[in-house]
Parts: structure tokens; C-alpha cells; sequence
């Protein structure tokens, strides 16, 4: 199971670069990521544009809540899972899996800059 997992991760990452998503700014827990395409997150699809993607909670590391550019709409805020880097470093990654045609890629993680940790988003299965 670990082993697929590891591979749906590098797909996902591969992936990214036909979404396309970027990291322009970043702040204390907080990334401003662009996407070139719809992407999907639990219970919501972003259309493509600038999203912030945060950690509000001091006491809880694993609320996430993303918001739109200028942080006056929030889109989704909700309990993500613990996940280790699937590589070495601490710049941005994201990773997004797959979806039928016509439907957004889900984003399947986020891995904030600087950090060595990041959030699985969980989807109702």
C-alpha cells in the first residue's frame, strides 16, 4: 500500500505541471498558489486563479482553509491528514490527482514552503 501511495504521489506531482500552479508569495503558514485550470478540493471547485492556502489555528496544524486573493472569501476550511514530503526540501509542492474528463483535478496534498510536513485533503470515498 505504501508503495502506491508513493506512486499516486509522483503522478500527482507530475501531474501539477498540467494544472499549473505557482507560488509567488508566501508568508507565516500562509501560500498564495495560481492555477492555470479548475481544481478541485473537498465539497468545492476553484476556478483558475489566485488562492491563498493557509493554517489559521495555532492550536490545530492540520485546519487548512483556503481563501480567495485578497483573504475576504473564504472557499473551503477543513481537517487535513499529516503527510511527509515525497522529496527532500522545502519548496512548494502540490499535488493533484486525476479526474474524468471535464471535471477538476482534485488537489490530493499541500506542502507549504518551509515546511517539512504537509496536508492530505480528504475526500469522501
Amino acid at each position: 500500500m505504501g508503495i502506491r501511495k508513493l506512486a499516486v504521489g509522483v503522478i500527482g506531482a507530475v501531474l501539477i505541471g498540467v494544472v499549473g500552479a505557482s507560488a509567488y508569495a508566501w508568508t507565516d503558514n500562509t501560500n498564495y498558489l495560481t492555477f492555470n485550470a479548475p481544481v478541485a478540493l473537498p465539497g468545492v471547485t476553484l476556478p483558475a486563479g489566485t488562492y491563498l492556502f493557509r493554517t489559521p489555528s495555532d492550536s490545530d496544524r492540520n485546519i487548512v482553509q483556503v481563501m480567495n486573493r485578497s483573504a475576504n472569501k473564504s472557499y473551503y476550511m477543513g481537517i487535513t491528514q499529516p503527510v511527509q514530503r515525497p522529496q527532500r526540501g522545502t519548496e512548494l509542492i502540490v499535488t493533484v490527482g486525476e479526474a474524468p474528463v471535464g471535471q477538476a483535478r482534485p488537489i490530493q496534498a499541500w506542502f507549504p514552503i518551509g515546511q517539512r510536513e504537509g496536508h492530505s485533503f480528504n475526500y469522501g470515498r
